[in-house]
């Protein structure tokens, strides 16, 4: 399958024993191949836009964004259709999304569809209430979870299964070429 979207997300691996089979159940993207993540910017480029330049760029940002750490001490919903685990402090992803946003004004994020974007972690979504309040009662007792930031993703793929994968990842605070 030939990617036709493309991402950029900061892979939490600490939080996978936590929520790897409720998203595998309850979260999409966990079946297209994405991992436990917070969004940096979705939908990025058109993976056919994605050339020399924009790795470049993109790695020119992150070198200069600092690293930090994290902590996931509590679940909260979006209505009572998304699951979601909140990241403290927030603010170093609000910061990474806003830097590449002002580089690539083309690309807001979520295509401009929410006013204030706020980091988060799904575990899952748009299944029966009472389903996602048994996930939310069973990750609760996992946290906290506490998390290094240290590289951000650029994932491409689709919307079909197992189709999402690394193109290149970029370290924060470090400066030098993105990995492929």
């Amino acid at each position: 399958m030939e990617p036709t979207e493309s991402a950029l997300i900061v892979a939490v691996p600490e939080t996978e024993p936590a929520v790897r089979r409720l998203r595998s159940e309850l979260d999409t993207a966990a079946g297209w191949g994405v991992p436990a993540h917070l969004t940096v910017l979705y939908p990025f480029l058109p993976p056919e836009r994605i050339d020399d330049r924009v790795l470049t760029t993109l790695g020119e940002i992150f070198a200069a964004a600092p690293r930090f750490d994290v902590t996931f001490a509590e679940v909260k919903w979006f209505g009572d259709t998304v699951l979601w685990l909140s990241p403290q402090p927030d603010d170093g992803f609000r910061l990474l999304t806003e830097a590449v946003w002002r580089r690539f004004p083309e690309a807001p994020p979520y295509a401009g569809a929410h006013a204030d974007v706020v980091p988060h972690l799904t575990v899952g979504h748009d299944a029966p209430k009472h389903v996602l309040a048994r996930a939310a009662e069973d990750v609760a007792g996992h946290l906290p979870i506490r998390a290094a930031v240290d590289a951000v993703r650029l994932i491409v793929g689709a919307p079909e299964p197992h189709s999402w994968h690394t193109l290149s990842e970029f370290r924060l605070g470090v400066e030098g070429t993105p990995e492929h």
